[in-house]
């Protein structure tokens, strides 16, 4: 047991020569205090010599502060993501659970009143991108694979790097209410089928000043909604979803400038001249 606790703070210590952790004579004080070797329940934590949480209850005077956000988008109308049918072929994103890089399909484009509609019977949904900096922006549309959904949508202002909110959704008014959704909270992930449900984000759009078992329970909640209520097959439908739109990472994502190839590293129109591949 002790070699186990010697590994884990003493060797990186020595390896790197750090002025820490030793509780040498004029080191810093920074230990903590268990409960035994078993469970290694931590029941206080000392920093430079002064208790600062007990029983995993800070004992630090909370100093007041502003909330760090910039969100300037409002709630956005269904009609915002329709997409005309420009092609008989859509590029298509496909995505794999709890992976960040995506591949490309191209198939046939559904089409109902001269628009580009998404197909959950085939797994066909649509994606948007919305620039969370700017009051009025234009949604970035295109369509991917991989989400399962039967109905509604879900929609994120986590998505890596910019941040912006992202969306995937098997209709326009979903989409609305789900994007609407975290907009109005300016920042938090959201999921949207008979009803409405949002975790907040307040702190940049990328965190909450909840505790953090609150906010467990509730992100364990909204997950399970989307599984029951949604029909996705995903283990981490909100992880996949944020990385969509992060172009560095290859195959195809959507920023809010459009589809982007990342392999030829150029962004690409959603309607491809090529036959469909499925």
């Amino acid at each position: 047991r002790f070699d186990v606790l010697r590994a884990a703070c003493v060797h990186p210590v020595e390896h790197y020569g750090l002025d820490v952790g030793l509780l040498r004579e004029g080191g810093p004080a920074d230990f903590i205090v268990v409960d035994d070797l078993d469970a290694v329940t931590v029941q206080r934590t000392y920093v430079e010599g002064q208790l600062v949480a007990e029983n995993g209850t800070t004992q630090i005077e909370r100093v007041p502060s502003d909330t760090p956000n910039r969100f300037a988008a409002r709630p956005v109308d269904p009609e915002a993501f329709r997409v005309p049918a420009e092609g008989d072929h859509l590029r298509v994103i496909t995505a794999t659970d709890n992976q960040l890089v995506t591949g490309e399909e191209v198939v046939e484009t559904p089409i109902e009143d001269g628009q580009a509609v998404p197909d959950p019977d085939r797994d066909l949904l649509k994606l948007v991108v919305l620039n969370r900096y700017a009051e009025d922006p234009e949604p970035s549309v295109a369509f991917v694979r991989g989400f399962g959904l039967d109905r509604g949508a879900l929609a994120s202002s986590v998505a890596h790097d910019s941040h912006n909110v992202v969306a995937v959704g098997t209709s326009d008014e979903a989409l609305a209410r789900a994007v609407n959704a975290v907009v109005r909270q300016e920042g938090g992930i959201s999921a949207v089928a008979k009803g409405t449900h949002v975790l907040p984000l307040p702190i940049a759009g990328l965190m909450s000043d909840e505790p953090y078992d609150v906010v467990a329970r509730r992100y364990t909640r909204l997950s399970d909604y989307v599984e029951e209520e949604l029909g996705s097959p995903m283990d981490a439908p909100f992880m996949t979803l944020s990385f969509l739109a992060l172009l560095v990472i290859p195959k195809l994502k959507l920023s809010d400038q459009g589809l982007f190839d990342g392999d030829a590293f150029t962004f690409v129109d959603r309607f491809a001249e090529s036959p469909p591949q499925e």
